[in-house]
């Protein structure tokens, strides 16, 4: 599996990627409303989503993807009347946010490893407790925040041969 596109996260007006699919369990709940079409390797949730944590819930404030049906998702599309942001209730669990320069890239899912990760724990979607793991210094001239740059883009003529 290619590396993934990291979700987006905001926190204290500082902007994160996100090693974690908050929506995830949402949509498994939901799966007869909404089947999102994977447009590449590097996505194959089929979205990315925008983050944000206030005060110490976590809101979904934005999606972009597409549905197998052809129709642009967004906020509205699985939150109709929400379209500001939605407050992540669903979610139980724990997001990883790296941080500094790529150390070890792993080509498959999050698993690239980072000179820092900053873990989250939420419970229904309250933030209960965070933590700070040191991996280690990138050697001098690496680049920072490294993002994915190889991936399959997929034409609609092949949605249908996933």
């Amino acid at each position: 599996m290619t590396a993934q596109v990291s979700e987006t996260l905001f926190i204290n007006g500082q902007k994160l990627r996100m090693c974690a699919c908050p929506l995830d369990g949402f949509l498994a709940a939901n799966s007869k409303r909404w089947d999102f079409a994977a447009n590449c390797s590097a996505c194959w949730r089929g979205y990315v989503g925008t983050w944000e944590i206030v005060g110490d819930r976590l809101y979904l404030k934005a999606i972009e993807g597409e549905l197998t049906n052809g129709q642009e998702a967004c906020l509205e599309t699985l939150f109709p009347g929400y379209s500001d942001g939605v407050f992540a209730h669903w979610f139980s669990g724990e997001i990883r946010c790296p941080q500094g320069k790529m150390l070890d890239y792993v080509h498959g899912g999050f698993a690239s490893k980072y000179e820092r990760d900053l873990f989250m724990k939420f419970k229904c979607g309250v933030l209960i407790s965070e933590h700070t793991v040191v991996n280690g210094v990138a050697n001098e001239g690496e680049p920072d925040d490294c993002e994915i740059a190889a991936f399959t883009v997929f034409g609609k003529e092949d949605k249908g041969r996933e």
